[in-house]
């Protein structure tokens, strides 16, 4: 059949499928193929394709690329390619003719007919198989909308699932748009009301829900499938190609409301797993390439993941994909951002060695496209490798685990926790050291979408992962959480009330600390995962936001929009560079003090720090009182200047509205001293006394 249809050779440039005036070229890189099959499909219920186009290397090969232009061809097409070559794993070749595989570049994929297990296995997968779409990028209509770029000042990042986002019926949406981009267009008012200046989304790219243990979804996408396309369930359009303009209605509509769209990516592994995984894309175009091997099994692959292979990121080829990926993310989706998952595994070479200078953090780094882009690395991997502060990029900011196990440690009653926590709150200098790092290079976070929520951080202290199906062995031992005397949900009223106060603890922390903040969804509503601290496979409520909880603890909830509005209101905290502390010698912006002034307690039993932040003649002036102990503490106050007096802003032990009190209604404190209740925070600031 191949040999009856029309085509032109092609050209091996640009890489995937690109619309032109002739038809649309597709092009592909396989070095050690010996034969390349193109299958064009007519609709996402086919079966099987009715074209099939047999690539001759003659004329359809330029080096390592196949190439091809299929005339009256064009935006919505269906395609995948069939790959034959040497089946030797011992050398890296896993070339398998029967598999169906996806386009590495394909700008959209169709998974209606797809099934996992038939990858998986031996034979023809072709009735089951992913197909990637043709997507025409000039159609779409941008409006004037540009990328946002990098935020000037301090950001607030909130940390989201774009589908757990809107997915509960309590959301209010019809049922089509529940878990969809356009969903999540419907709800943007929630993000404009706590003052999110940047999303930060779990996976969108294209991902394997099926990648799970049986009965359970692949929810946090953490399985790529394609690095090019928007996830095809999270679009509410029935046509496959859909989901890419609505994706970019999304990112249009957050720019609108001012707020940038940062995308976790995972270019440190694929859906396709162990060498008994499925054959999706990669491993069957170009397995010696796209994967590091193991260097004591031949065949199989090195694993610095824990999802069962790691790519290889600084081969060459590889590194270009990465980069075209994230060029296009901008340049085509006008995404503002990127937040690299498990970023370390980046740094290795194809023997799994970390590099000093990694050739693809260089290019990402020297990329014009990606210039005002911003960029943050999650510093770690599984393989062991830790490089929080000394991530090798200079463009990156980095996500601050410390900052979350050391917070953690304080507010729990720790001993030994006084000198890590004065390094958190002033930015983390002690990990940021190189020259050229900032405060906002530490994106702080208590909480994110990998562990407790904040409401299961204070409420139990053991994890409770049955329902993973992996007998509780999966998710983090190690916690540092608290559940004040009873081990999840209960109806004492003491308890609720400590646990109410501990979440204003962390949040206050979080916002009055150095850094850039980043909040978990859902924490604002106090959302349970009923203990579980890693729900990755549950499609249900663990992961989905209850809008009906966001109207019900309006407490909390509150609290987040004053606490963010106040803390954006000090210039200190908006000012991107370290402080200085008091010393005998000259005034600083941050004066340590315990209970008594100029003298903090550093001792192992210390479970109370208080400090200044301000200079003599700063407008704003604060003095902050923390006491993890269990028995109520009294702090002295600095002597006010002449006509200022302390006016009491936070209590986290109070009330609501008590327990953040709005500009113009503080309350003065007329004593030299504040008496700061059992875990709990005092925030007071020196203000004109006649104002």
């Amino acid at each position: 059949m191949s040999q009856e249809l029309s085509y032109q050779p092609g050209h091996p440039a640009p890489l995937g499928a690109t619309c032109q005036s002739a038809g649309v070229n597709f092009s592909v890189y396989s070095p050690d193929a010996l034969g390349m099959d193109l299958l064009l499909f007519p609709d996402p219920s086919a079966v099987q394709p009715d074209r099939v186009f047999t690539l001759s290397a003659e004329c359809c090969r330029t080096g390592d690329y196949w190439h091809i232009l299929v005339p009256e061809c064009g935006h919505g097409q269906l395609y995948a390619w069939r790959a034959r070559g040497p089946r030797k794993p011992s050398q890296g070749h896993l070339f398998d003719g029967d598999k169906v595989l996806l386009d590495p570049y394909g700008r959209a994929v169709s998974d209606r007919l797809y099934r996992r297990s038939a990858a998986g296995a031996r034979g023809d997968n072709c009735a089951c198989a992913l197909r990637s779409v043709v997507i025409d990028l000039d159609r779409y209509d941008w409006e004037g909308d540009r990328p946002l770029g990098r935020h000037h000042g301090r950001e607030f990042l909130y940390e989201m699932h774009l589908a757990g986002y809107t997915r509960s019926p309590s959301s209010g949406l019809s049922e089509n748009r529940r878990g969809t981009f356009a969903g999540m267009i419907d709800r943007i008012d929630h993000l404009r009301d706590l003052g999110v200046t940047a999303v930060e989304l779990l996976p969108i790219f294209q991902f394997d829900s099926q990648d799970a243990p049986e009965g359970l979804s692949n929810v946090w996408g953490y399985s790529t499938q394609s690095f090019f396309s928007p996830h095809a369930a999270f679009s509410s359009h029935p046509d496959p190609a859909g989901a890419v303009d609505e994706f970019r209605d999304l990112v249009k509509a957050l720019h609108r409301a001012e707020i940038r769209v940062i995308l976790d990516v995972v270019f440190n592994h694929t859906a396709e797993a162990g060498p008994d995984g499925p054959c999706l894309s990669w491993r069957g175009l170009a397995n010696r390439q796209y994967y590091i091997p193991s260097p004591d099994a031949p065949g199989k692959y090195a694993d610095f993941t824990g999802c069962g292979n790691t790519f290889n990121a600084n081969h060459p080829v590889v590194s270009r994909l990465i980069q075209d990926s994230l060029r296009y993310w901008v340049e085509h989706m006008h995404v503002d951002g990127f937040r690299f998952d498990l970023a370390s595994a980046l740094t290795r070479d194809q023997d799994g060695r970390p590099l000093e200078r990694p050739p693809v953090i260089l290019a990402i780094e020297s990329d014009p496209v990606l210039a005002s882009t911003g960029l943050t690395a999650e510093a770690w991997d599984a393989g062991g490798l830790y490089q929080v502060g000394k991530f090798p990029g200079k463009k990156f900011a980095e996500w601050n685990g410390p900052f979350r196990d050391d917070v953690r440690r304080f507010w729990r009653g720790d001993e030994n926790t006084i000198e890590s926590l004065m390094a958190r709150l002033t930015g983390s200098r002690d990990l940021f050291s190189l020259p050229g790092d900032r405060p906002f290079d530490s994106v702080n976070f208590v909480t994110c979408h990998d562990g407790f929520t904040l409401r299961d951080l204070v409420s139990y202290e053991a994890k409770h992962n049955l329902a993973n199906g992996e007998e509780n062995r999966d998710g983090s031992d190690h916690n540092f959480s608290f559940h004040h005397g009873i081990e999840g949900e209960t109806d004492d009223p003491v308890i609720n009330q400590l646990r109410l106060r501990q979440i204003k603890n962390f949040l206050t922390v979080l916002f009055l600390s150095h850094g850039t903040p980043l909040l978990l969804m859902g924490d604002e509503a106090r959302h349970t995962r009923q203990g579980n601290n890693n729900p990755w496979c549950q499609d249900n409520a663990l992961n989905w936001l209850d809008w009906n909880a966001v109207e019900k603890e309006k407490e909390v909830l509150h609290f987040v929009h004053r606490l963010r509005r106040y803390t954006s209101s000090l210039e200190l905290l908006n000012d991107n560079r370290f402080w200085t502390a008091t010393s005998p010698a000259r005034p600083g912006e941050i004066t340590w003090h315990g209970t008594q002034l100029g003298k903090p307690d550093w001792t192992p039993s210390s479970r109370s720090l208080a400090f200044t932040l301000g200079r003599p003649g700063d407008r704003q002036i604060l003095h902050v009182m923390l006491n993890a102990s269990a028995k109520p503490l009294v702090f002295q106050l600095p002597a006010n200047r002449s006509h200022w007096q302390w006016r009491r802003v936070i209590d986290t032990a109070a009330a609501s509205p008590l327990d953040l009190i709005l500009p113009g209604k503080e309350r003065p404190v007329l004593a030299g001293s504040v008496k700061v209740e059992s875990r709990a925070v005092v925030v007071t600031e020196e203000m004109n006394a006649k104002s």
